[in-house]
């Protein structure tokens, strides 16, 4: 069974850069991510998704080869390619993998203009050292699906690199209401 962790940053480049240690902590056997998108709001309230796998261009490059497929077997390999390409890419358009978008852009409602919000759905991980790699980089735990024990450690973690003189807190983010972490 998968987890979901969602920590608040002030600024999508901090966002980033854990993501990027969670991709490398993952090159280690740490840890194993299902997913891994930060979602960001912009000063007009616009919720932006930067997702990690761009399924419209994954699917144009697989639509397009076996469009060219069939385009060679009844001689016009270019009408082939070009409308397997463009099936391809609406197919990937409407496909979602991973955290449910829609999900993701309710919860990111609730994050200040400029914050961005790291969402992570973790297959499995060796809880203990992929805290103490991201905790020097801060942030606020929005929302997780962890057990209270975990989740707790993983607050307290964060927040003593803010109380230690860290980047501070985005202030939107107030612990999750009771019940919410679930």
């Amino acid at each position: 069974m998968s987890d979901l962790v969602v920590i608040v940053y002030p600024t999508e480049e901090k966002a980033e850069q854990v993501r990027k240690e969670l991709f490398e902590l993952q090159k280690e056997y740490l840890i194993k991510l299902g997913d891994a998108v930060i979602a960001t709001k912009s000063e007009d309230g616009q919720i932006k998704l930067h997702q990690v796998i761009n399924t419209t261009a994954a699917g144009a490059v697989s639509g397009s080869f076996w469009g060219l497929l069939v385009g060679v077997l009844f001689l016009n390999p270019l009408l082939g390619a070009a409308i397997g390409a463009a099936s391809g890419a609406l197919g990937g358009a409407l496909t979602d993998v991973g955290i449910n978008d829609k999900f993701m852009k309710e919860l990111a409602e609730s994050i200040q203009p400029g914050n961005a919000a790291l969402f992570v759905l973790i297959e499995s991980m060796t809880a203990d050292k992929v805290v103490a790699a991201i905790q020097g980089y801060g942030g606020v735990v929005l929302k997780t699906s962890l057990d209270e024990s975990k989740e707790q450690s993983l607050r307290n973690a964060l927040a003593g690199h803010i109380a230690s003189g860290g980047a501070s807190a985005p202030s939107e983010a107030a612990p999750a209401p009771s019940g919410a972490a679930s």
